[in-house]
């Protein structure tokens, strides 16, 4: 979809930005520009619509030079979003996502319908279209933001960072709601980050830049956690690697076993078996916490019974998460078991956590790392 031929950007002051690059952006793919502050990845992008022009090199967007277009036609015809959100204060939600549909004669009542829908897409509810970009929070304001660039259904998606502003359970529940809506779109992202971490959650290609505009490796995460380049792409991704390369298996497949259960509010008699560590449940099989059986046995026939306020936390799993997580849990688990539930979050199994080191040590091998990586 979007291809760079030997594309050089030098500014007036001498600076060279981006340095002879070559690389594809596959349709349909996310590919991630990763690198410190300084390494180009925000030019390469800001290139893409010709918000900054290229020196000498080519660039197109489906098979045309990107020079033969208009400018302000190409730019909205491309989905933009950054880090602010860049939401205009004046105007409501609704009339924010309708912009370029507007701009590209659409109609007003066709314009704002889309608009309503996108909000629904990005998970805002009808009452945020009458309000202000003041009156969101700020992930909020992303989610609009990602709804105003899909808004006339660009063939491309360029992100800027765009969730480096908010908090980090919000910036995770942002990637989760881009990686969800990529299943149904099936857009052509281009997605800039210096968090090494979000791009190897997002990307399905990585390229990895350092200073001078220098692209050092282009590949899959995969590829790339288990083989990087050179030294300077290794200490970008971090002594870490190995672990990162395990956010990229899932639990599916790795064994389970019955879980050592009690019902909430039962005497430990009814406990599964002899396990000191027992797993209290709801009526409806869901996990509340663990339990410490032999302690609540040593106080006494009245503590018998499992009581929400002994119990330990527990954060169970299902086979979409990833190993990194399993393993997570596995340590911070007192039992050194992950609970395991299906999709409505009721009970399946418990995993040991050995059985998480094994698959662990499978998913280096066949990255070509090594289980010690």
């Amino acid at each position: 979809m979007i291809e760079f031929d030997s594309v050089h950007k030098r500014f007036p002051n001498g600076t060279t930005a981006v340095h002879d690059l070559s690389l594809d952006m596959p349709e349909g793919q996310i590919t991630v520009l990763v690198g410190s502050s300084g390494c180009g990845k925000t030019t390469t992008l800001r290139m893409i619509n010709r918000m900054v022009e290229q020196t000498s090199g080519t660039i197109r967007l489906a098979g045309k030079d990107i020079r033969e277009a208009d400018a302000a036609d190409l730019r909205r015809g491309i989905g933009y979003v950054i880090q602010q959100s860049g939401l205009f204060p004046h105007r409501t939600i609704l009339d924010n996502v309708a912009t370029v549909p507007l701009l590209l004669g659409w109609g007003r009542k066709k314009a704002r319908a889309r608009a309503a829908e996108l909000l629904e897409t990005v998970g805002l509810n009808a009452d945020t279209a009458k309000r202000y970009p003041h009156q969101l929070s700020g992930g909020q304001q992303q989610r609009v933001g990602v709804a105003r660039a899909l808004a006339a259904d660009p063939p491309v998606l360029l992100m800027d960072e765009p969730f480096g502003a908010v908090d980090p359970v919000v910036r995770t529940q942002l990637q989760d709601e881009l990686l969800r809506l990529q299943q149904d779109i099936d857009k052509t992202i281009v997605f800039v980050t210096h968090d090494i971490d979000e791009a190897v959650r997002l990307g399905d290609r990585i390229a990895v830049f350092r200073t001078g505009g220098h692209l050092v490796q282009c590949a899959e995460p995969a590829e790339l956690l288990a083989r990087p380049a050179d030294a300077f792409v290794a200490d970008f991704l971090g002594a870490e690697r190995g672990l990162k390369l395990l956010s990229l298996s899932t639990l599916a497949g790795v064994p389970q076993t019955a879980a050592p259960t009690v019902r909430a509010g039962e005497k430990l008699s009814a406990a599964k078996g002899a396990a000191r560590w027992q797993l209290v449940v709801s009526a409806d099989g869901k996990p509340l916490g663990w339990l410490d059986a032999e302690t609540e046995k040593a106080s006494g026939p009245t503590n018998d019974t499992a009581g929400d306020a002994r119990l330990l936390p527990v954060r169970a799993l299902r086979d979409t998460d990833s190993l990194l997580s399993a393993l997570n849990e596995s340590v911070a688990s007192p039992a050194g078991l992950v609970a395991r539930v299906d999709a409505a979050g009721v009970l399946t199994g418990v995993t040991a956590r050995d059985d998480i080191h094994d698959r662990a040590g499978e998913a280096h091998a066949a990255a070509g790392t090594g289980s010690a990586a």
